[in-house]
């Protein structure tokens, strides 16, 4: 049989939370390419290696469960599931059938969590770099994508991809290039709080 690649994971910041811990458990399913019915490491491992308490690990699998990536069995142990996007094209076929001005309520929620996630990410040379006003207009693509990176937050990500086609991005205005700007200099400093309300209305129209 061929050697088995490595299944350690490497260890986790104890600063992050169970859900950033579910994100890391689910790219490290991907990057060992396991697939339905192959098994995690036993919890004890798991926890050992990323450095993070059994409560939190059992959070982080719990929450891995309920979203379909892995099915926790009894005496078993946590077994990895085939995505088969069913949950995903419920979730779609429920967006594309709601009113415009909802759905975009609904992405302004999202863009407002990635904001506030962005600006409490740990790094401020990374933070600043990534948004400090370099002379051009400041457009929402490239906005979004610095943000959604400094965010560090799949499941926000998904969310927001999942609205995307409802809520298309805003046309380019003046209004659009203060909002954004006042978004950036609001994630540089690390106010959390005003990044997110930056993301009022942004949408609207």
């Amino acid at each position: 049989m061929p050697e088995q690649p490595s299944r350690n994971l490497p260890p986790l910041r104890r600063e992050r939370l169970y859900e950033s811990l579910a994100a890391h458990i689910s790219d490290f399913i991907e990057a060992q390419g396991l697939v339905g019915g192959d098994r995690l490491p036993p919890e004890r491992q798991l926890a050992a290696d990323l450095g993070v308490s059994r409560a939190t690990l059992s959070r982080a699998l719990a929450s891995l469960e309920t979203r379909g990536r892995i099915e926790v069995r009894h005496g078993v142990g946590a077994l990895v599931r085939d995505v088969d996007g069913g949950t995903d094209s419920r979730l779609q076929e429920r967006v594309d059938t709601q009113p415009h001005a909802e759905v975009a309520v609904a992405r302004e929620s999202m863009l407002a969590g990635l904001a506030r996630a962005a600006a409490v990410h740990p790094n401020a040379s990374l933070r600043l770099a990534m948004l400090a006003d370099d002379g051009r207009p400041r457009g929402f693509e490239h906005t979004w994508r610095c943000v959604r990176r400094l965010a560090d937050s799949p499941l926000l990500v998904d969310l927001d991809d999942l609205l995307a086609d409802k809520a298309p991005p805003p046309a380019d205005s003046p209004a659009l290039r203060q909002s954004l700007d006042v978004l950036a200099e609001a994630v540089i400093r690390g106010d959390a709080s005003a990044a997110a309300t930056a993301c009022a209305g942004m949408l609207a129209g």
